[in-house]
């Protein structure tokens, strides 16, 4: 067989078993400080497609822009849905896999065949009232995501108008986290240990497993809570476009949302920072004109917060790249490689103040994010105010030794530390501008019960600690 490759001539296409391709380790130590230069490696040696092992699990890494277009838009050749895993259901999975918890908890990213048509039509129906700027829902997240961001911000200040401060831990972390409560609809700040516990299922810790089993418990008490009183929120609008789910399974599709936003949008705001702060004038410049939106486009080109995405499967024997790829294997497309491919990077302009939209950040496709322009509009409007409340902002570290963390999925900063100069007084919220009704009622719960709260002990722990 033959392929054609970016206007070249004919390459033969390799139809060698992916086990038998004694894929090399993936999740290695260069990965995590370096992956361009891991997924640089790779497509020397293997071209726009590469065998790769993952923690024990062989599986093909898509590295090519133009391969990746071809798995995502094509959801018939290409299906999510474990059940389409051969190794899995032929037994040659580990019981113990540690990629398994996450991949086995079933929800909209994961979940394949007949049911998925109707999960998605309601999760945009459920959706649609907070990303429709018209809406009053809409208005009312942003005055939540302001406000919330207020809180943080106010909170960093008691360290000092002036200091230095870890934006990841004490504002791009928790700020999604706690947007994520609101859209869930928990009451007062009983969402706060939940948010914790989200934590600590996305930093894979030694306590990761018993805080998904009380998240998971937590999430399915919520989902109990909005079918018996339903309320302007996200799952109890899910439970009316969608009335067969189950508690248990409306509780998945809560954790999917909780998790994968805030962890995204956590990441998102954390590297649209340093890109401010660190690039030239023209960024800040830029931001200043209200081009938020095009700065976070520029970031997620470069540094995109989602990696790899979960895995798709061969419906059939199908060629991509230089490989044959067998039906029922696994494949991941990965964002973060395919816009280093040089068949697409190198007709994407630098330093132009507009930047281009064809990222695969979110996904393409059919089963492009559903959630992506309500992560883009909490992101952007969490660092909009952000450089409205300080003065100043500058890195405490040369940024190329800040610290990442990378996962099989994100790759993220474990920290960011600023030097920052508080501005003496903050700027009006958008509500006192763009009224909407009921949109600075009820946005942050009362101030006992926060102070009371785990996730407000612990980030008022690090004040007190870097005093």
């Amino acid at each position: 067989m033959e392929s054609q490759r970016g206007g070249g001539g004919p390459v033969d296409l390799d139809d060698t078993g992916l086990e038998a391709l004694a894929p090399e380790p993936l999740l290695t130590r260069d990965y995590e400080t370096r992956p361009a230069l891991v997924y640089e490696r790779l497509r020397q040696q293997h071209g726009p497609v590469a065998p790769v092992d993952l923690l024990g699990v062989p599986a093909w890494l898509v590295l090519g822009y133009r391969e990746s277009l071809q798995v995502l838009q094509d959801d018939d050749g290409w299906p999510k849905g474990l059940e389409n895993w051969r190794a899995r259901s032929e037994g040659r999975v580990p019981a113990d896999w540690p990629l398994g918890p996450s991949l086995e908890v079933n929800h909209i990213l994961i979940q394949g065949g007949a049911g998925y048509r109707p999960l998605r039509t309601a999760w945009d129906v459920a959706l649609k009232p907070f990303q429709d700027p018209r809406h009053p829902q809409a208005k009312r997240l942003k005055a939540a995501v302001t406000a919330y961001a207020d809180e943080l911000i106010t909170l960093v200040g008691q360290g000092g108008k002036t200091g230095v401060a870890d934006l990841s831990a004490q504002f791009s972390r928790p700020l999604p986290l706690m947007v994520a409560s609101h859209l869930l609809g928990f009451p007062g700040s009983q969402g706060d240990d939940a948010l914790m516990d989200m934590w600590r299922v996305l930093d894979a810790g030694p306590d990761a497993e018993a805080a998904l089993e009380r998240l998971l418990a937590t999430l399915a008490e919520l989902a109990a809570l909005k079918l018996e009183k339903p309320g302007d929120d996200f799952p109890s609008y899910l439970l009316a476009a969608h009335p067969d789910l189950s508690l248990d399974h409306l509780a998945r599709e809560l954790f999917m949302l909780l998790g994968m936003t805030s962890d995204h949008v956590g990441i998102l705001i954390s590297n649209t920072v340093v890109e401010v702060i660190s690039g030239e004038g023209s960024v800040r410049a830029s931001l200043s004109a209200g081009m938020v939106r095009e700065t976070m486009n520029r970031v997620v080109m470069r540094k995109p917060p989602l990696v790899n995405f979960v895995p798709r499967f061969a419906a059939r024997n199908t060629p991509l790249g230089n490989y044959v790829i067998r039906a029922g294997d696994p494949v991941w497309v990965s964002p973060g490689a395919a816009h280093a491919d040089p068949l697409f990077a190198d007709h994407v302009a630098s330093g132009t103040a507009i930047s281009t939209r064809a990222h695969l950040s979110w996904g393409a496709g059919p089963r492009q994010c559903p959630a992506r322009e309500l992560a883009s509009a909490v992101a952007s409007a969490g660092v909009g105010r952000l450089f409205e409340r300080f003065d100043h902002l500058d890195l405490a570290l040369p940024a190329d030794q800040l610290p990442w963390r990378s996962s099989p999925f994100m790759r993220g900063l474990r920290s960011l530390p600023v030097r920052y100069d508080l501005a003496s007084a903050p700027p009006p919220r958008p509500w006192a501008e763009e009224p909407a009704p009921g949109a600075a009622e009820d946005v942050l719960p009362d101030p006992s019960a926060r102070q009371r709260s785990s996730l407000w002990r612990y980030l008022t722990g690090l004040i007190r600690g870097g005093r």
